[in-house]
């Protein structure tokens, strides 16, 4: 299955925000919901399983100048197997203009046993503007092995690198559950925060959560590991 969708916000004017834009093909089905003090929100409907391999799902977002927008998922996302040797995708590009304001926070992906999955960002941030960025992988469904799930975020930040960094889990990734990488732990992920009115803090490491202010930016990289999704996600909120 492929599928396209987009999302484009503009400042309204009036301390708001209008989405002009709003398409989804199904599996990637995007709904308005109401907005939170100026801020669009938008919630991610999935409308079929998956992603299965050999669905390849493609999200853009674009944020003008000004506008600020929050993009959630309304269930975790679950990577399942499907013909073989094929490869789930889903690719998503944003784009935010000076002034503008990203949240991307959607729930959990899943790698469930056998599938074979792709997640890819790619994000823009004109010089002003802000992010909060939200990754989190659980590693297989409850008392099952995971399949194979790399997760690639890249970041730019005033036409500079910011953040690349890359996940890979699963049978074909000798070593991702050692102590190198995850040291056993099934639950996984990240939160950049990007604003430019907050100095970055110190770097620090406490059980299983580091932070780390980044040199490419006004930006700090949280990342964690947990037992399960509901304690990584109390890591992640912050």
């Amino acid at each position: 299955m492929r599928a396209f969708a987009r999302l484009v916000a503009r400042a309204d004017g009036r301390g708001g925000t209008a989405l002009v834009e709003l398409h989804g093909e199904t599996p990637l089905l995007l709904r308005q919901t109401p907005t939170d003090g100026g801020v669009a929100t938008v919630h991610l409907v999935g409308g079929a399983a998956g992603p299965l391999a050999g669905d390849d799902l493609r999200l853009e977002i674009e944020v003008g100048a000004g506008a600020a927008v929050r993009v959630h998922s309304v269930a975790a996302s679950i990577a399942l197997p499907g013909r073989a040797g094929a490869v789930s995708r889903m690719a998503v590009r944003a784009v935010v203009h000076p002034g503008g304001t990203l949240h991307w926070l959607p729930e959990q992906l899943v790698a469930a046993a056998g599938c074979a999955h792709l997640a890819e960002s790619r994000i823009e941030l004109a010089a002003g503007a802000s992010l909060r960025w939200r990754d989190e992988l659980i590693c297989g469904r409850y008392g099952e092995t995971p399949g194979g799930a790399v997760v690639h975020t890249q970041v730019d930040y005033a036409g500079r690198p910011l953040l690349r960094q890359s996940l890979a889990v699963g049978p074909r990734s000798p070593g991702w559950a050692g102590p190198a990488v995850l040291g056993g732990a099934p639950a996984t992920g990240s939160l950049l925060v990007v604003d430019p009115t907050q100095p970055a803090g110190a770097p620090t490491v406490e059980g299983g959560v580091a932070r780390l202010p980044l040199a490419g930016g006004p930006a700090t990289l949280w990342t964690a590991t947990a037992p399960d999704a509901h304690t990584l996600r109390a890591h992640l909120s912050g």
